[in-house]
């Protein structure tokens, strides 16, 4: 997490949430079958207090349908809270080397500025994805109001 001048916070708590690699949430309000039970589906991380790097292993999440039916892109659900954020920040973390499924994604339709979806996008170095949130400035994460 950076701030808009791209330094590291050093106090941000980041909270994810995602489906499986089935596409299913492990909640009781799940309808459309069982999931992992081996799988948790969330995690809640403090950034490091000397580097401001947080990190989560975790799968790959599989498709889940939007509200209309069609399939969204594999995505995790990220919120974000920190000194001087009053109310958490909503974002997601999409996957690069998933092209055609991002193309599909009826939520990366809805952004009005094409040019911001790459701020949503985890890059894949070796077995590992990296994904930078940028509070503010020119590569200012784009942020869901949910």
């Amino acid at each position: 997490v950076l701030d808009g001048t791209g330094t590291p916070l050093r106090d941000a708590l980041i909270e994810i949430w995602q489906a499986d690699a089935h596409g299913l949430y492990p909640s009781p309000s799940e309808r459309r079958g069982a999931a992992d039970p081996n799988f948790q589906g969330w995690g809640r991380q403090a950034t490091d207090m000397d580097t401001g790097l947080c990190t989560f292993e975790t799968i790959k999440p599989g498709r889940v349908p939007f509200k209309d039916g069609r399939l969204m892109a594999p995505h995790i659900n990220i919120w974000i809270v920190a000194r001087g954020i009053n109310l958490g920040l909503n974002t997601r973390l999409y996957f690069s080397d998933e092209e055609t499924a991002n193309a599909e994604d009826p939520v990366l339709a809805r952004i009005e500025h094409k040019v911001r979806i790459p701020t949503l996008m985890a890059e894949r170095k070796g077995g590992t994805y990296t994904f930078d949130i940028h509070l503010q400035g020119e590569q200012e994460t784009v942020f869901f109001d949910i």
